[in-house]
C-alpha cells in the first residue's frame, strides 16, 4: 500500500504522515513541488526518529505515476471513503493542504474521488489526520497485513 501526497505544502504534516507510514509499514510518495525542505527541521521533528524506517521518494508528476488500484481522498468526494473495497496494493492519493488537486483531476477520475464525512459547513480536517484515518481504515480491511505479527 502506499499514500500519496500531492504537493505537499506543511512540514510538520508531512512529518506526521511519514512517522505513520513507518508504524504501518506503508510506503510514501511525495509530489513537487514541496513547499519545504526535506531536510526541514520541523519535518524531521515531527517524523522524530522514525525517518529511517520510511520507505518514500518523491516524484515530479503524478499523472504517470499512478497504477491502478488507487483511490483519491478530497472534501469534494461523492462517496465516503468506507464505500471502498480497499486492496494490499492501493494507492491513496491525498491533494495539498491549501489548494487540493488541481480541477482537471476532478474531472478525470471524479469516480475515484472519496470525502471523509464531516458536519456541514466545515472546511476540512488536518492533512495529517485525514491521512490516519483513512489508512487505518484500509489496514483494517486487510486484518492488519502489513504489520508484523506480535
Amino acid at each position: 500500500m502506499e499514500v500519496i501526497l500531492f504537493q505537499p505544502e506543511i512540514p510538520q504534516n508531512t512529518g506526521n504522515i511519514a512517522r505513520t507510514c513507518a508504524v504501518t509499514g506503508v510506503h510514501l510518495t511525495l509530489v513537487r513541488p514541496l513547499g519545504f525542505a526535506l531536510s526541514s527541521r520541523h519535518m524531521k521533528r515531527a517524523g522524530m526518529d522514525y525517518w529511517g524506517d520510511v520507505h518514500f521518494n518523491v516524484i515530479d508528476t503524478l499523472e504517470p505515476y499512478l497504477e491502478e488500484p488507487f483511490y483519491i481522498f478530497s472534501t469534494k468526494g461523492k462517496r465516503i471513503y468506507t464505500d471502498i473495497a480497499f486492496e494490499k496494493e492501493a494507492q491513496l492519493v491525498f491533494g495539498s493542504e491549501t489548494a487540493g488537486l488541481p480541477a482537471h483531476y476532478h474531472e478525470k477520475w471524479g469516480d475515484k474521488m472519496y470525502r471523509i464525512p464531516m458536519k456541514g459547513g466545515s472546511r476540512s480536517l488536518n492533512l495529517s489526520n485525514a491521512v490516519a484515518i483513512v489508512l487505518y481504515e484500509a489496514l483494517r480491511q486487510l486484518s492488519f497485513a502489513t504489520f508484523e505479527r506480535r
